[in-house]
């Protein structure tokens, strides 16, 4: 089974939130690589940025967390992929076309459902709930 992991999946697995114990619990049973994508550098590292804006965590935290992440990528707990952004975008309009006016799902959203087709995964591991229904609607298994 092939994992995509949004960033609300990520962002929970290396900065303690309300989502942190269901994301350690579920790469703790599943021991399979995540995909890291251009997509989830930009959104993990605005994220971790955003939470300290808004005071949930210190300047020196989202570092740290960064570190880990960067470390993942090294010991391959997540494996860096180029995508063709093109194709992607293309799949994602598709969706966007059929679902957005159901499910009000958000174009990164979407995207991120389009860049797990591309990777050829079957499961999608997110904490957003417009996300998910989007994944269950187009026939991806949803975790945790």
């Amino acid at each position: 089974m092939r994992h995509y992991a949004d960033s609300s999946f990520l962002v929970s697995c290396y900065l303690a939130d309300a989502h942190t114990p269901q994301a350690q619990a579920h790469l703790t049973t599943a021991r399979v690589p995540l995909v890291f994508t251009a997509l989830h550098r930009l959104e993990t590292q605005n994220a971790f940025r955003l939470g300290v804006f808004r005071g949930l965590f210190t300047n020196l935290q989202a570092n740290a967390a960064w570190l880990n992440l960067e470390a993942d990528l090294k010991f391959g707990r997540l494996v860096w992929r180029d995508i063709k952004w093109q194709a992607a975008f293309r799949a994602a309009n598709r969706l966007s076309e059929k679902h957005s006016s159901v499910i009000g799902v958000r174009s990164l959203d979407i995207l991120h459902i389009a860049t797990a087709f591309s990777i050829g995964a079957n499961e999608i591991l997110s904490f957003d709930a417009r996300q998910r229904a989007l994944a269950a609607a187009v026939g991806l298994n949803v975790s945790p």
